[in-house]
């Protein structure tokens, strides 16, 4: 076990920057990125009007954040199962679910802002937050599984 550890140590030690570099984007999130949404959903946002946004730039913001958040996740994606074919195959996965979300997150902001605050509340969670890489994790694992056992 201790020599399987020391022959994967680089990949080991790629991987937990990696994963601290997810936790410095959460961290840092109010400083790097425009969101005025962040401070809107960290209090009672039932009862308050949405804040003025500006879309564009909101837009630019989330998209970026959910992009380098899928980088990271595909690289963690190939430390953990070495398999360029997943990392492609993820990265389409990415690309598609991140313009229909953000699509729709652009939508209902703009038609339905104030009516559907949770919808939007979920719809950035799926943004912003790095959600795919822990769905993606099990399904891959059980697909490599599902392979090797037949």
């Amino acid at each position: 076990m201790l020599e399987k550890i020391k022959n994967n140590s680089t990949s080991i030690l790629l991987g937990l920057f990696l994963v601290g570099l997810l936790i410095l984007i959460r961290t840092f999130e109010e400083t790097i990125f425009y969101d005025p949404l962040l401070k809107y959903f960290k209090y009672e946002s039932t009862t308050m009007k949405l804040p003025i946004i500006n879309p564009i730039k909101l837009f630019v913001s989330m998209g970026f954040r959910y992009y380098l958040n899928s980088l990271i996740s595909m690289g963690i994606l190939y430390l953990i199962f070495k398999d360029t074919k997943i990392v492609k195959f993820s990265m389409l996965l990415y690309i598609i679910f991140g313009s229909i979300l953000m699509i729709w997150f652009v939508f209902t902001l703009h038609f339905f802002g104030d009516e559907n605050k949770m919808t939007l509340f979920y719809i950035r969670r799926f943004i912003i937050q790095p959600i795919f890489l822990l769905l993606f994790i099990p399904a891959f694992y059980y697909q490599k599984k599902m392979k090797t056992d037949l």
